[in-house]
């Protein structure tokens, strides 16, 4: 017959098991796998050259095929509008960072933050994997280099139970931190594309996708 406390213990246990199993699960993305780099000028490269693109250090850290699909100067909304192209290619894994522009262009954020979860949600119904990479909240303070995320990021990626890569990581806001990492006010160069390249490989090891 069960006493109080062990009734206490095995009620705890089993209301932790639901808990447990909501947690996001990563496979691990093989090596020579198809991954897309799916974003805007700082996923192109702009400031750099192509060789020393952040998918390019990336894809010779883990030995996948990583398809540069950034676009200089391209919005959330022109992602969603490229994005059947992108699923035609099968990729297993997509790093999506885009909604920089939005910002530079005033787009109002319910409306970046709308077309991301449409992005994220048809890659998902597309058995396609998604790590979410916030980008910087371009402000007057940003352009004085006290640059941090924008909020909706990690808003979006809690809702959309995806990971999420961002300043803490050593995102895109830690490089644009570094005035020694920075071709421009709001673009990365070599060394800084190089060192967002390494702590994204940290973070997806991390996650247990390499």
């Amino acid at each position: 017959m069960l006493n109080r406390r062990h009734f206490l213990a095995l009620t705890l246990g089993l209301s932790l098991l639901p808990a447990c199993s909501r947690r996001p699960k990563h496979s691990k993305i093989a090596s020579s796998s198809k991954v897309i780099a799916l974003g805007d000028s700082l996923t192109f490269g702009y400031g750099a050259t192509p060789d020393t693109a952040y998918p390019t250090v990336l894809a010779a850290k883990t030995g996948w095929g990583v398809i540069n699909a950034g676009v200089n100067g391209d919005t959330s909304e022109g992602v969603l509008a490229r994005l059947d192209d992108v699923i035609t290619q099968a990729p297993s894994l997509v790093l999506l960072g885009i909604g920089g522009n939005d910002v530079l262009r005033r787009i109002a954020p319910a409306t970046t933050e709308n077309n991301i979860h449409q992005i994220i949600q048809k890659l998902k119904l597309a058995a396609i994997d998604v790590v979410l990479i916030a980008e910087p909240y371009f402000s007057t303070s940003a352009l004085l280099g006290m640059v941090s995320d924008n909020p909706i990021y990690a808003d979006i990626a809690n809702a959309e139970n995806v990971p999420l890569f961002a300043k803490d990581d050593g995102g895109w806001s830690a490089i644009l931190s570094d005035e020694t990492l920075k071709s421009d006010q709001i673009h990365a160069n070599a060394q800084g594309y190089a060192k967002f390249a390494d702590n994204l490989y940290q973070f997806l090891a991390d996650q247990g996708v390499i």
